[in-house]
């Protein structure tokens, strides 16, 4: 049985991550960490991970960026294998991540979904033939009000995708109000939608001479992230030190 340390306990992905771990006999949460505590838990909660004595295989986090520095050393003290899923880090905190996995091992992935990662791969197919042949790449990303970043992880992970398939070091768009002149060769826009209760979509187009190719994905609840939190849980525990992704985990399912 592994055993895993649920940091971001008490927010909604620590809550169904909760859920799905109490049906799954190969994982089980033995402590969590979160400032809120007034939930019910059937396993203890501290307020910050430094409070946590509690030995565990593996740490799944889905909190706040300003915690993942403490979470961070954390880990890196006691060499416990990490999965990130806390979106807008800082460079410096990118940088530090990369720095720990040399000490313990780190999964961290713009998105946890299936769908998502396998789309990755599908679009370095596509625009290393749709791009050359003079397709625009434009993405749209939406989220629910409450995404305090913008644009998403997810949308910088598919436009990096696109990059790496061409080579390319250009700069992203986020916003054209601010210039006037035509589009460059393998510009890529991004476009970030706050409203309601959007769980997550993302949609690349490839926008080319009388034809449009789309690509999209839709997630319909956040179980679909939680899911793949469990499973690259279960890929890291017990893994020496070093960087893994998402694709790691789908390749050796």
């Amino acid at each position: 049985m592994i055993k895993m340390i649920m940091h971001g306990c008490n927010g909604k992905m620590g809550r169904v991550i909760t859920s799905i771990c109490r049906e799954d006999s190969e994982i089980e949460i033995v402590a969590g960490v979160d400032p809120y505590r007034e939930t019910e838990n059937d396993y203890p909660v501290f307020s910050n991970i430094a409070e946590c004595n509690i030995e565990a295989d593996v740490v799944v986090d889905f909190a706040a960026a300003a915690a993942v520095d403490g979470l961070l050393d954390y880990c890196a003290d006691r060499k416990l294998p990490v999965v990130l899923c806390t979106t807008g880090l800082s460079r410096e905190q990118l940088a530090r991540v990369e720095k720990v996995s040399s000490q313990t091992a780190v999964l961290k992935s713009a998105n946890m979904s299936l769908g998502i990662n396998m789309l990755l791969d599908l679009l370095q197919k596509a625009a290393k033939i749709l791009a050359p042949a003079g397709f625009d790449m434009e993405i749209v990303e939406k989220h629910h009000n409450q995404k305090v970043d913008a644009p998403s992880g997810t949308a910088l992970a598919l436009a990096d995708s696109l990059n790496e398939a061409l080579e390319n070091a250009y700069a992203y768009k986020y916003d054209r109000t601010m210039e006037r002149k035509k589009r460059e060769k393998y510009e890529i826009g991004i476009q970030a939608v706050r409203g309601g209760s959007i769980v997550g979509e993302h949609e690349v187009i490839f926008a080319g001479t009388d034809e449009v190719i789309e690509f999209k994905h839709t997630a319909y609840s956040k179980a679909v992230f939680a899911k793949g939190a469990v499973e690259a849980a279960k890929f890291l525990a017990g893994r020496s030190a070093g960087r893994y992704e998402m694709s790691d985990v789908i390749a050796e399912a």
